[in-house]
């Protein structure tokens, strides 16, 4: 019998044979934690090992993403202890300054295809995109982790999903992926892999598979796989990480636990509505929806790509009266990408806040909070948002693409139908990933 992708890559990380639901030991390439369960990490590793040495140190990494700068005590300790442990360890920290972790672990080449990474990420699944096995992991099993340079994991199902169709402007990849969302719900892939199959994700660039990748927790899914791609795609993975795109495929002969279709065909675009990951409609549905915020950024819609879709129809607009637009990039290398494009200025001029890169709306404290009462259109994730944005604090919040914001219109002389009102704004532009850089730009 043949491999699935998973089967394939878990594989070649142990010596037991792999089959599903067959629980074996694994060996990761890398090990990370980030600022949130990192001080646990480090906690537990002096306390059950003491000042014994890592595993490998070249393959540990702390990565602070979610509060930076701290914006309390709390985090700042915190921060400081990972810091600390690492200097004494001889580990590598992408500090406040770098972004997203699991981005970064990307750029940096450290996830490549086929690679086994663990860290204290619920969604580092998003590694997915570059055909790199990811995986979140509680504090305990990560600083063994630590120690020995493996884990223990249970071989998951593969699901076969088949989108067919296709989709185009103003309909994005994150429409996409709440349409897929919604069709699957948080059951059909649940403590699975996913394989998506299709001309709609054959033809997905970088940023648009990293979207659908992030969201497979929200489908409560393990790890989600794009096997098909082109020549450009594997240009742009290897010039984005400085590294050879060469993913496993599943064998023809593999066994799936089942097989499903989804039609996108005529798709337009989507949005996630309280309280539940898969309550998706279509946007048309919110028709004159008052809306206070609006959110661009976190793991899943914070590239370069993401924000220029933004910024083209923002360009020599305004942001509404009485709105607040928060943009925050996902890494360093996307905020210098912003910068010496005009992006960022676009931005700016349109009135938006533009921060410092992180997990921004989905980490509490980064980039500001929702009232009670008030109403937030985020790109972020649906899991997160529901977190920050919950019952007790915001009124209402939506998930949809990052072209679909509350702006005010520029003055007659520029428009033919003259509007003041808020509404959603579709636009849809494409711009390829720039190469690889160093750790030290």
């Amino acid at each position: 019998m043949g491999k699935t992708i998973i089967e394939k890559i878990i594989q070649d990380h142990t010596k037991e044979e792999v089959e599903p639901e067959k629980i074996v030991w694994m060996d990761l390439d890398i090990r990370s934690a980030r600022d949130f369960g990192g001080p646990n990490v480090v906690k537990n590793y002096e306390e059950e090992y003491g000042d014994a040495p890592v595993a490998d140190r070249e393959k540990t990494f702390f990565t602070f993403d979610l509060c930076v700068p701290p914006s309390s005590l709390k985090y700042a300790d915190n921060q400081q202890i990972c810091r600390e442990f690492s200097r004494g360890q001889g580990i590598e920290v992408f500090d406040v300054d770098w972004g997203i972790g699991s981005h970064v672990l990307m750029e940096e080449g450290l996830a490549r295809a086929a690679s086994t990474v663990v860290g204290t990420d619920s969604h580092l699944n998003i590694l997915g995109a570059v055909g790199s096995f990811g995986q979140g992991m509680g504090d305990v099993d990560s600083t063994f982790a630590f120690k020995t340079g493996k884990t223990w994991f249970e071989v998951p199902q593969t699901v076969r999903v088949l989108i067919k169709g296709s989709f185009s402007s103003p309909t994005t990849a994150k429409d996409l992926t709440l349409c897929i969302l919604k069709k699957l719900g948080t059951k059909k892939a649940a403590l699975k892999a996913v394989e998506f199959y299709g001309e709609a994700v054959r033809g997905l660039d970088l940023p648009g598979r990293i979207t659908l990748c992030s969201m497979v927790t929200e489908m409560a899914g393990i790890i989600g796989f794009i096997p098909e791609y082109g020549d450009s795609l594997k240009t742009e993975i290897e010039n984005f990480s400085g590294t050879i795109f060469s993913p496993h495929k599943a064998d023809e002969n593999c066994s799936y636990s089942d097989t499903l279709e989804i039609d996108v065909s005529g798709l337009s675009p989507q949005v996630a509505v309280p309280f539940a990951p898969d309550n998706v409609q279509d946007v048309s549905e919110l028709k004159g929806v008052k809306i206070d915020t609006g959110f661009i950024g976190s793991c899943t819609n914070g590239r370069t790509e993401d924000l220029a879709h933004a910024s083209q129809i923002l360009k020599g607009k305004k942001i509404k009266e009485g709105v607040t637009l928060k943009v925050v990039p996902a890494t360093k290398r996307v905020y210098k990408e912003i910068l010496e494009r005009g992006i960022l200025e676009d931005l700016f001029r349109s009135g938006a806040i533009i921060s410092n890169p992180g997990c921004s709306g989905c980490a509490e404290g980064h980039i500001g909070l929702t009232g009670k009462g008030e109403v937030q259109a985020s790109a972020g994730k649906v899991e997160t948002a529901a977190t920050c944005f919950s019952e007790a604090n915001a009124k209402d919040f939506t998930v949809l693409n990052p072209t679909l914001m509350p702006v005010k219109e520029p003055g007659p002389a520029a428009r033919a139908k003259p509007s003041t009102s808020s509404m959603f704004i579709p636009l849809v532009c494409r711009i390829k990933s720039t190469a690889g850089r160093s750790r030290s730009e």
